[in-house]
């Protein structure tokens, strides 16, 4: 007898917690289908419409907005319900003119940040892992699931490999053109997009390496001089000097340096 495959359904009581959603209103949620963020940090494209925004009523609303390419994410229609929209997404609604961009909030939950079209034409992407390549060429891992090639002048001595693990990159969407690089050193401002600290913005004070027993950590101060640490990899780099995306009310005064 074969295996049977996971579930197509989900319960409005087992969905993430990182959704803002009641649970209680209904017994069904909409399944997060396999995407470019994990099920377990995104939010369907669904969910959005009907219980974020409102703009649909039922499954059947929801279908017609999204067959008629009326919501883009990232810059291109997406046309499948349970399409997962996760952190630093943009998600845009041309006919309304509204463009949100995807942030965790104190609350511990993920949440739409409205922002305007300028800041809608770019996003923020982390790098998680990097791939040497053929012919010279540096590929960059991205949270999102993206890969961004870097061409190398000379592979055995790659000056123009400057990006790092945990560094974020800024990149033009849709047609993903890297823009800025933003390092993970200290005086580097940071927003925490999970753990206790989920949704704290602060400068980096210092990196702890890793042990067998542990994993690397990071050390921030926030505005008020509080200091805070998160595990490294909870940690997304979004500027030097001043942060290059606008931020959630309760965390929009950043760390001013001295």
């Amino acid at each position: 007898m074969g295996k049977m495959g996971g579930s197509r359904h989900l319960k409005r009581l087992a969905a993430p917690p990182i959704w803002p959603i009641p649970r209680k209103t209904a017994i069904w949620a909409v399944k997060t289908s396999p995407g470019p963020h994990p099920a377990d940090y995104s939010i369907p494209l669904a969910i959005i419409l009907r219980d974020i925004l409102g703009y649909a009523n039922n499954m059947r609303e929801v279908r017609f907005i999204l067959n008629n390419r009326m919501v883009l994410v990232d810059g291109l229609a997406r046309v499948d319900p349970g399409f997962p929209v996760g952190i630093m997404d943009v998600l845009s609604i041309p006919k309304t003119g509204e463009h949100y961009r995807i942030l965790p909030n104190r609350s511990g939950r993920l949440t739409l940040h409205r922002i305007d079209g300028v800041e809608a034409r770019f996003k923020l992407c982390k790098i998680i892992g990097k791939t040497m390549l053929k012919n010279g060429r540096l590929q960059l891992n991205l949270h999102d699931g993206r890969n961004l090639l870097v061409r190398l002048s000379d592979p055995m001595h790659p000056v123009e490999d400057v990006y790092h693990t945990h560094d974020s990159i800024q990149i033009s969407i849709p047609n993903n053109t890297m823009l800025s690089h933003i390092p993970l050193k200290e005086g580097a401002i940071c927003l925490v997009v999970r753990g206790s600290n989920m949704g704290r913005v602060g400068y980096l004070v210092e990196r702890i390496p890793g042990s067998l027993t542990s994993d690397p950590r990071a050390i921030l101060e926030d505005e008020g001089g509080e200091r805070f640490e998160s595990i490294l990899d909870y940690v997304f780099p979004i500027g030097i000097d001043k942060p290059l995306i606008s931020l959630p009310k309760p965390t929009l005064e950043v760390v001013k340096h001295e």
